[in-house]
């Protein structure tokens, strides 16, 4: 089974669970372990900042990854056990407005700047949980020069009436967020249960 990259996983690394939709939008499915050949560039990124950051990573049995190389209407926020590389779960995740100025579902841009309203891409560190004005939410602290200001800016993992499968049948994408990665309100606390604090969450494209 060939993927495509902007699902994530390339040729060997493949989907178990999650959300999924109908027809063209449904994420692929396989047996959800990783196949022989050469390992995902972005899983290979991903657990090269594992590396490069250890000393920050309290837990280092699950990460986050969102892959910002695929379309907002994709599964493309996945929670991945470390030792095995299988995925538990993949869900929708909005971007920024600043990262996709005229909506078009794909990132454009990156960008770390307080008021931009982008997304910004790197190795984040979960932190403390708190209920804000969006619910239950999850602080976010930047690692790398490129997000460093996530923590000033308020990016943070939340839940978000804007995401959601229906909208991304019907809109062909889900809404954008002011940089923030927001998920599927009935996702959040599953989300960060399982990105609790100390952990890895990597954004790429």
């Amino acid at each position: 089974m060939t993927l495509s990259r902007r699902h994530f996983l390339g040729a060997s690394l493949v989907f178990s669970t999650g959300l999924v939709a109908p027809g063209a939008l449904a994420a692929p499915r396989a047996s959800a372990q990783l196949a022989t050949g050469s390992r995902p560039p972005l899983l290979t990124q991903a657990l090269a900042a594992l590396d490069r950051h250890g000393a920050r990573i309290t837990y280092r049995d699950l990460i986050g990854i969102a892959d910002f190389s695929s379309h907002s209407r994709e599964t493309r926020f996945h929670m991945v056990d470390v030792a095995s590389g299988r995925i538990r779960n993949s869900l929708l995740v909005a971007h920024g407005r600043g990262s996709d100025p005229v909506n078009t579902g794909f990132v454009q841009k990156f960008s770390n700047r307080p008021g931009s309203n982008a997304s910004s891409e790197g190795s984040f560190l979960t932190g403390d949980a708190y209920v804000g004005r969006h619910g239950r939410s999850r602080r976010l602290h930047g690692l790398e020069p490129q997000n460093n200001l996530a923590f000033e800016r308020a990016i943070v993992i939340h839940g978000a009436d804007y995401v959601d499968m229906r909208m991304a049948l019907q809109q062909g994408r889900v809404g954008r967020s002011q940089g923030c990665f927001a998920v599927d309100q009935s996702e959040i606390d599953e989300v960060l249960r399982q990105l609790g604090p100390g952990r890895l969450l990597f954004a790429a494209q």
